[in-house]
């Protein structure tokens, strides 16, 4: 079990949304007497949790000086699940397959961002390495808003292995890539398959282009190279479902 604390009304929001039963002790500012506050209180007095009111300081020092907003509470975080899991995943799948895989990524931020956008576009799972790379926490929560409670983080000791299983099993590998000769737009993305992005600045590492069955690009028409990760991550993602909702038309 991964016990952490979340803060922030946005946080402790999307965990009343999403996993109310994993909440634990909470703590508010005993000076603020806001709405939003006296919202989430009333939330957390439903569920027979009954926060411990304290002073501001105690709760700069539980959210480690970050901004609170009042209110702090211990929550199980979402567990990252394992390679078989992946598998019986893949294998029970009932609509073509669409999963993120991530090589390398140690942005916690661009793991959230990247968790919304696989929520909102129906993506079955996302894809981690457990070296090198940024896994569940609190900060990934945050930013997800509610999306690390709803799609699936996949964390793999051997990426390269994973892909080649993922390929046996009838998923087309897509890596994004500055120099490949062909964009997403002239792909075909309605095939079942595997977005595979790399690390901030780095892109993907050799062993994993190896794999990749298909490399795609984003159309660049300014000076700028490259896109952050999590936003061509969500326009290759939607890029994906406009082509697989015009599919079924």
């Amino acid at each position: 079990m991964k016990l952490s604390k979340l803060y922030g009304l946005h946080s402790v929001q999307a965990a009343l949304d999403y996993s109310p039963k994993k909440i634990g002790k909470a703590w508010i500012d005993e000076q603020r007497q806001d709405k939003r506050l006296t919202q989430a209180l009333e939330a957390l007095l439903d569920l027979g949790i009954e926060p411990e009111k304290v002073d501001r300081k105690k709760l700069d020092k539980l959210a480690d000086s970050h901004n609170h907003q009042g209110i702090v509470i211990e929550v199980e975080l979402p567990a990252e699940l394992s390679e078989n899991e992946l598998k019986t995943a893949v294998e029970y799948l009932t609509t073509p397959a669409l999963f993120l895989v991530l090589d390398n990524v140690q942005d916690p931020h661009n793991l959230g961002a990247c968790l919304r956008s696989a929520d909102a576009t129906g993506v079955h799972g996302i894809i981690i390495t457990k070296d090198n790379a940024t896994g569940i926490t609190p900060t990934v929560c945050k930013v997800a808003s509610g999306a690390a409670e709803t799609v699936p983080v996949y964390q793999v000791t051997n990426l390269a292995r994973t892909l080649r299983w993922l390929k046996d099993n009838g998923l087309w590998i897509m890596g994004a890539a500055g120099e490949a000769t062909q964009t997403a737009h002239q792909t075909d993305f309605t095939v079942p398959m595997a977005l595979v992005l790399g690390a901030e600045g780095k892109g993907l590492r050799r062993l994993t282009k190896e794999q990749c069955d298909i490399l795609v690009k984003l159309p660049m028409l300014g000076q700028v190279e490259s896109l952050n990760l999590s936003v061509a991550t969500g326009v290759l993602l939607y890029e994906t479902i406009r082509q697989r909702q015009l599919s079924v038309k």
